[in-house]
């Protein structure tokens, strides 16, 4: 008989574990070597598992259960054409025991059978007690009860190690977006002609961003054990929202990328994540995160970091502000920038110095524009 073993595969670094979100094929079935069998839910990405060889099928989890990687969730019986097993035949009744031969003369006595009579009828053992089977709680008035996914618990869990694993601490600053947004409006329509692409706020802020990491290398370090691993490579993940949850797809090498780069691979992301087709190696080895909550109204926050990365910038909406310029009272429209970092590798000084750099470069923009 030949068991070719299903496992967990490696799902890009800092994913340890996930949910089994669906079994795709009966267990028992026939498969052919190829065919989808299991569909698995990380914090970053759904994975379907493929039949290894035709066969037999047998699945040893259920959904919903957390797996490990590398963990063996089925098999696949090469020497069996997979029909189910046949139900095992029905065990026959025991035949009754043949009395036990007497031996000798055995009599009992009128005396000794009225005595067995008159003794008293021992009480039955009460019979043992059941552990109580757990009940769910029972929904409130006014509420509705959900199991959270796999991927919400998975990403729960992991926003709690970040709070519990490192030295989180938010740093704040200020942009005057009028020269973006000038510039937005006057070249938009020449940009779209021709590259294909609309020129967004997001290529400015990931050019912005890498100039301010090549500046300040702590910023895009990690903590390995007793080390800290300096990154050479300036690969920016952008948060996407998605309806399963947030997914942060990695611009790779962005100090060699042109603003056109930089929108038609986010365009490109946005499209997978809709379309639930972005793979891992789309999300992982990122070296810092930029996500913006500003596309959904929010004026200020204090975002969570992505393990293992050092700092996560937030960007928020565009608000016109009343600000001082050349000592006057002037409306200006202003974004506010959080940087969330991890005091053990970044201290307060190279924190304020990165969003410092954000804000020159973003209001000086014709310095990044080089190569627009």
């Amino acid at each position: 008989m030949t068991q070719v073993e299903i496992k967990v595969p490696p799902a890009g670094e800092s994913v340890t574990e996930a949910t089994v979100a669906a079994i795709l094929k009966p267990n028992g079935s026939a498969v052919n070597e190829g065919d989808e069998v299991l569909e698995l839910e990380t914090d970053k990405v759904n994975q379907v598992l493929y039949a290894p060889a035709s066969g037999q099928l047998q699945i040893t989890v259920n959904v919903n259960d957390v797996v490990k990687v590398g963990q063996v969730v089925g098999k696949v019986d090469s020497a069996k054409s997979g029909s189910p097993a046949p139900a095992p035949a029905s065990a026959e009744a025991p035949k009754p025991a043949a009395p036990p031969a007497a031996e000798g003369d055995v009599r009992v006595s009128a005396e000794s059978y009225i005595a067995d009579l008159q003794k008293p009828a021992e009480a039955p053992q009460p019979p043992k007690a059941k552990a109580p089977e757990p009940v769910a709680a029972a929904p409130q008035p006014g509420q509705t009860r959900k199991r959270m996914s796999g991927l919400r618990r998975t990403i729960a869990k992991r926003l709690v190690e970040v709070k519990t694993t490192t030295a989180m601490l938010t740093t704040f600053n200020e942009v005057d977006m009028s020269k973006i947004m000038e510039i937005r409006s006057r070249e938009k329509d020449a940009f779209a002609k021709k590259h294909g692409v609309k020129l967004g706020f997001m290529s400015f802020f990931v050019k912005a961003a890498t100039q301010a990491l090549k500046a300040l290398p702590d910023v895009n370090a990690f903590i390995d054990g007793d080390e800290i691993v300096y990154n050479e490579r300036f690969d920016i993940g952008v948060a996407v929202s998605t309806d399963k949850g947030l997914m942060v797809p990695v611009l790779r090498n962005c100090e060699e990328l042109s603003f056109a780069d930089v929108e038609g691979k986010l365009a490109d992301y946005a499209k997978k994540a809709r379309e639930g087709t972005i793979s891992l190696d789309d999300l992982k080895g990122g070296t810092f995160t930029i996500t913006n909550g500003g596309v959904f109204g929010s004026m200020l926050s204090t975002p969570i970091l992505n393990p293992p990365q050092s700092a996560i910038l937030g960007m928020h909406n565009i608000v016109k502000r009343a600000v001082v310029v050349n000592d006057k009272v002037e409306i200006r429209p202003i974004m506010y920038l959080a940087l969330s970092y991890d005091h053990r590798i970044v201290d307060g000084k190279e924190a304020v110095t990165f969003l410092v750099h954000m804000k020159e470069n973003l209001e000086d923009p014709e310095r990044l524009m080089l190569d627009f």
